[in-house]
């Protein structure tokens, strides 16, 4: 099997002191770009956060995490509604949301997350996803209006760590064929 970026990914939580290569940094959000997304709405964006200010009161806002400051960028993932919903019917959304349009446009992006996570693998860059924070929290650092939801912030850089694969549990524990 020659998977090497699937298998090879970690979550990176120490980071060289190193920039990130314009040009890399590109491919990473190209990458997610091209993602799939139900009737090809895209609904993912991104907020390429590098101020030191702002990546530590995201890092605040995340649940404390110091060890994100390590990495020199952060990449906010935001689920944008008025992908699927125009702009005058949309309205302030978070955590408690029921929307089904939500769902489709957290998913879409989710997936858009993938493989901007999968490309910084193949750029040499490691990164996180991490999630442990609310809408409230996040959204007046950003300047986020209520009708978007971030979907992860994720700390990119050049690892300075290289944790050893996790267990992950075998196929046959994980697929059914036909039904449940």
């Amino acid at each position: 099997m020659n998977i090497p970026s699937i298998i090879n990914r970690r979550s990176i939580r120490k980071f060289q002191n190193t920039p990130i290569e314009d040009e890399k940094l590109h491919a990473v959000l190209e990458a997610a770009r091209w993602a799939p997304s139900g009737n090809n709405k895209q609904p993912a964006r991104f907020i390429v956060v590098k101020s030191e200010e702002i990546r530590h009161a995201l890092c605040q806002a995340d649940h404390n995490q110091t060890w994100m400051m390590t990495a020199p960028v952060f990449i906010v993932a935001v689920a944008d509604m008025t992908a699927r919903v125009s702009a005058d019917k949309s309205h302030p959304i978070d955590e408690q949301s029921p929307d089904w349009e939500l769902k489709r446009v957290i998913r879409d992006t989710a997936v858009a997350i993938g493989y901007l996570l999968l490309e910084a693998v193949n750029q040499g860059l490691g990164t996180c996803w991490t999630g442990f924070y609310t809408q409230s929290d996040v959204r007046p650092i950003l300047g986020l209006p209520e009708d978007k939801f971030v979907v992860g912030i994720i700390p990119i850089g050049y690892p300075a760590e290289n944790p050893e694969p996790r267990s992950r549990r075998p196929l046959n524990e994980l697929v059914r064929y036909e039904k449940w």
